[in-house]
């Protein structure tokens, strides 16, 4: 998994953490980007992808009304963060915020394509 974290991390500058998770909210590999410094503790990152697991599954219980997810997107003040749901995995990014939304969508649809055996 590490070269699908690496690959995803390479996708722009902007760039600025990866993580794959398991379906109960486990990290399965994650990597900061060199040179980018945490915003969370190690601990506060292990809970917040327990938090995204289990949110996957609360919104799973809309899909057969309003469809499924295709990504989440959350902007705050210091940082951007996406969720993208592969069949068996979450893949977790954040990203400088600074950067154009089209930039992001773009992103998001690469992830997709690299993720998509997960």
């Amino acid at each position: 998994m590490i070269p699908v974290v690496e690959d995803i991390l390479s996708i722009d500058p902007a760039m600025r953490f990866a993580a794959i998770i398991d379906l109960n909210g486990n990290i399965s590999e994650a990597i900061m980007k060199e040179g980018k410094t945490s915003l969370k503790t190690q601990k506060e990152e292990e809970h917040f992808c327990k938090q995204v697991a289990l949110r996957r599954k609360m919104r799973k219980q809309f899909d057969k009304s309003l469809g499924s997810v295709n990504y989440v997107h959350i902007e705050r003040e210091r940082v951007t963060q996406i969720v993208v749901y592969p069949k068996r995995k979450t893949v977790y990014v954040t990203i400088e915020p600074n950067i154009d939304i089209k930039r992001k969508l773009e992103i998001v649809h690469l992830i997709k394509k690299k993720t998509v055996h997960l």
